[in-house]
C-alpha cells in the first residue's frame, strides 16, 4: 500500500471545484484497476497509517491587503470556526472517516489557525506573488466535495457578514490539544448538525434534516453487522 498526494488547479468556481475533484476520484479508481490495482478514497483504511485527507483550499484576495492578509481574512478564519462542530458530520461522513481523529493521529482536532503550520485545521498559505488562501484540513478523502465546499463557503461567508473574529494564530504542535466542543464521533456530529443554527440556515432545513436521517439510517445498517474480530474476541 502506498498513499498519493494529488492537488488539482484551482478553479474560480466552486461547482466546477466539486467536479473535478469527482472526477478525478473516477479517473484514479479507472487507472488502478487498469494496472491491477485498488485506489480508495477511504479516510483510515490501514489503523497503522495515516489517514486520507482532502484539504481544501480558498483564495481571498483584495487590494491593499498584506502578504498575510487583512481583517476579511481573519472574519473568514472566525466564521470556519464557528461552523466548524456543525460541519463535521459533512467533513466525515461514514463511520470509518472518524478513525481518522483516533488519538494518536497527527490530524488537528480542534479549531486553531495558523501561517503555515501544518499542524492547524486552518492554516493561512501566504505566499508572495499570490492570493493569500486559506487551507481547510479537516475533511476526509471520503467526503463529498460539494457539500465539504458548501460547508466551508458558508463559514467564510458567515464570519465576514458577522465580523468573527478567530483570535491570534497558534504556533508550534497544536494537533494535541482536542477541542471538546467538536464532535469526533458520528451520533454526536450528526447531532451537532441536526441541532446547529448556521448550516441549517445555508443549506436548508429540509436538506439537513435528510441528510441526518439518511445518515442515521447507513448508521443503523452498519451497526447490524456482526464484524469478524467479534467471533474472535467473544464467541
Amino acid at each position: 500500500p502506498d498513499q498519493f498526494k494529488l492537488e488539482l488547479e484551482h478553479a474560480d468556481d466552486a461547482l466546477l471545484a466539486g467536479d473535478n475533484a469527482v472526477f478525478l476520484r473516477q479517473v484514479v479508481r479507472a487507472v488502478a484497476r487498469q494496472n491491477g490495482l485498488d485506489a480508495s478514497f477511504m479516510a483510515k483504511p490501514y489503523l497503522d497509517r495515516a489517514g486520507n485527507g482532502m484539504h481544501v483550499q480558498v483564495g481571498l484576495e483584495r487590494d491593499g491587503a498584506t502578504p498575510q492578509g487583512d481583517a476579511l481574512l481573519r472574519h473568514a478564519i472566525g466564521g470556519l470556526q464557528a461552523v466548524m462542530a456543525e460541519s463535521i458530520a459533512l467533513f466525515a461522513p461514514n463511520a470509518n472517516s472518524y478513525r481518522r481523529f483516533a488519538s494518536k493521529s497527527a490530524l488537528a482536532r480542534n479549531k486553531r489557525w495558523s501561517y503555515s503550520n501544518q499542524a492547524a485545521s486552518i492554516r493561512v498559505l501566504a505566499v508572495v506573488g499570490r492570493a493569500r488562501h486559506i487551507e481547510h484540513r479537516v475533511a476526509g478523502a471520503d467526503a463529498n466535495p460539494y457539500l465539504a465546499m458548501a460547508a466551508i463557503l458558508a463559514g467564510i461567508h458567515y464570519g465576514i457578514s458577522h465580523q468573527i473574529d478567530p483570535g491570534q494564530p497558534a504556533d508550534g504542535n497544536i494537533a494535541p490539544f482536542v477541542d471538546q466542543t467538536m464532535p469526533f464521533n458520528f451520533d454526536a456530529a450528526l447531532l451537532t448538525l441536526e441541532n446547529g443554527s448556521i448550516l441549517r440556515e445555508y443549506l436548508g432545513p429540509s436538506y439537513v434534516d435528510l441528510y441526518c436521517a439518511a445518515k442515521r439510517a447507513e448508521l443503523e445498517r452498519f451497526r447490524n453487522v456482526i464484524t469478524p474480530h467479534e467471533y474472535d474476541w467473544y464467541m
